[in-house]
């Protein structure tokens, strides 16, 4: 069997749509639920299939008009064919089954997502692919399931527009370099001041070469803030001109007496990629940590401060463990510049760093984790051995979030809540905000 038609039940966690064939799970990607289409299988395997569209027989009466018109080329985006409000439902409905798929979590303890008033123009932060061939430069997103560059000279919907127009000004300086297929990648960031920050990386063997031509285009890049050559791992970032960080704001009485903050990244550090999502990560973290101004609050993956300090405000001390270096920096001059003296900062890795605090025997009554998509695995009993009274988990991957809480339910803790907040429009991905309190 080569071909198959399908009809679409639903959406799967991945973006692809789900059906079945002859009894056999079957997904399908760029498909809605109720489509039935006809397919072209391209895996089978003995539990499930996955397969391409030939032909849309029937098309469902919820699909939209994608904005983007390399939409289902580009690799980036899987759902601008859906309102958003389907979007939201399936997000909703994709983190509940994921959480009880894996970690045995009951989907009423999930909430309604929190939407985003902005579904387009809301990327803070970007990777742009760069590609030469035949005498022509293509610069955009890679393919789904490949490494070739889908081109979007017109820029990207779901981007920031000062990241837009920083692709166009940087495609002909790049196009004019010695050595323009030497160049596989552009980071882009704007701060909600609208300063961007460009890396420029570089694989080539003549770095001086690359530094000068790029230090030599200031007057061709303006609306670039400030212009970075990276030249292997992260810690090979070199300055070239301009701006070396970025700032984003929680304004004043965002939360109840907060004064209005404003925290900074370096080039290469964290941030999260929606700045007014960001906000109402940060509304939920408060409300399920429930601080009073006597607790010891521990922040794991703390990055740049970005929770530890707002909520300093509401604890008596805050410990705030982070393992990138320049990122810890970029917490303690957030501190200083926001009046934030209580806090202390520990360069080490999770589960390490609460292996330390263990040893101190200090008590620590929240603990609120962000950790990167791969979960925190190593450090929930780590964590669970502080016996806090609560933990709140910030997570952006549903699966490493579901097995995490199955390992604190083993550790006695319950799941009270789960509230997705959706800081990624037009894609399947979505993070959340969950609290658990001890079960005794």
């Amino acid at each position: 069997m080569t071909e198959a038609v399908v009809r679409i039940e639903s959406l799967a966690f991945g973006g692809a749509g789900f059906g079945r064939v002859e009894g056999k799970a079957c997904f399908v990607p760029f498909t809605a639920p109720d489509d039935l289409a006809r397919i072209r299988l391209s895996l089978v395997k003995n539990s499930y299939l996955e397969g391409e569209i030939v032909e849309l027989l029937e098309a469902s009466p919820r699909r939209v008009v994608p904005l983007c018109p390399v939409f289902g080329i580009c690799g980036g985006c899987t759902w601008q064919h859906l309102s958003y409000d389907d979007q939201l439902e399936a997000k909703e409905r994709i983190v509940g089954d994921t959480l009880w798929r894996f970690g045995r979590i009951e989907s009423e303890r999930v909430a309604r997502a929190v939407p985003s008033d902005s579904p387009y123009g809301y990327r803070s932060r970007v990777q742009f692919k760069v590609r030469w061939t035949a005498g022509k430069l293509q610069m955009g997103f890679y393919r789904r399931g490949s490494h070739y560059v889908v081109d979007i000279p017109e820029g990207c919907a779901i981007c920031n527009s000062a990241l837009n127009q920083v692709l166009a000004e940087i495609r002909p300086v790049i196009s004019c370099f010695a050595e323009p297929d030497r160049i596989p990648q552009v980071d882009v960031a704007v701060g909600d001041d609208g300063v961007t920050l460009a890396v420029v990386h570089y694989i080539g063997d003549n770095r001086d070469r690359a530094r000068a031509h790029f230090t030599a285009c200031r007057s061709d890049l303006p609306a670039v803030g400030g212009l970075h050559l990276q030249c292997g791992r992260k810690e090979s970032i070199e300055p070239l001109w301009g701006d070396d960080a970025l700032t984003y704001r929680f304004p004043g009485d965002f939360l109840p007496k907060l004064p209005s903050m404003t925290l900074s990244f370096s080039r290469g550090g964290f941030s999260q990629v929606n700045y007014r999502q960001n906000r109402e990560l940060l509304r939920a973290v408060h409300r399920m940590a429930d601080l009073t101004g006597e607790e010891r609050l521990l922040d794991l993956f703390c990055g740049n401060g970005n929770f530890a300090i707002p909520l300093s405000r509401y604890a008596m001390a805050v410990v705030g463990i982070e393992d990138y270096g320049p990122s810890l920096e970029d917490a303690r001059r957030n501190a200083a510049a926001n009046g934030a003296g209580k806090i202390e900062f520990i360069r080490s890795d999770a589960a390490a760093g609460v292996r330390q605090l263990v040893s101190r025997e200090k008590h620590y009554s929240v603990v609120v984790l962000d950790p990167p998509r791969t979960g925190a695995k190593e450090a929930v009993t780590e964590v669970a051995s502080l016996r806090p009274e609560r933990v709140v988990y910030v997570s952006c991957d549903p699966a490493t979030l579901g097995r995490d809480l199955g390992l604190f339910r083993k550790s006695g803790y319950d799941v009270r809540e789960c509230l997705p907040v959706d800081m990624f429009p037009q894609t399947f991905h979505i993070e959340s905000v969950t609290l658990l309190s001890r079960a005794d």
